[in-house]
């Protein structure tokens, strides 16, 4: 263990050192992060290229199941020759959702 400042590290650990998590913390990128989704959220924005509508893609990160979200980002990326991911992104989250609430709907029909 090493004494940095107040705070007791554990270098030979996997673990990172305060001095080092400070150091990769990004202030002008993560200023306005402080959950999971939202980082998740800005994610999916910049890599369906996406940047004006940060604020709907962290709705969707925190409202929706990650099953549904990762399904639909793995159809982005497979698919070929794309006009607009982030419309692909959006159709393939809507018929997801569709296809479960039809499934729920059976289900519930059948009690």
């Amino acid at each position: 263990m090493q004494k940095v400042g107040d705070v007791m590290t554990v270098s030979n650990t996997g673990m990172s050192s305060l001095k080092d998590v400070i150091k990769k913390f990004k202030i002008e990128d993560d200023k306005y992060v402080s959950r999971e989704f939202q980082q998740y959220g800005y994610d999916l924005a910049t890599e369906l290229g996406d940047l004006k509508r940060v604020s709907y893609y962290i709705k969707i990160a925190r409202d929706y199941p990650r099953g549904f979200i990762e399904s639909a980002r793995g159809f982005v990326k497979d698919a070929y020759n794309v006009r607009s991911k982030a419309k692909l992104f959006t159709w393939k989250l809507t018929e997801l959702r569709k296809g479960k609430k039809a499934k729920d709907d059976k289900q519930s029909l059948a009690k």
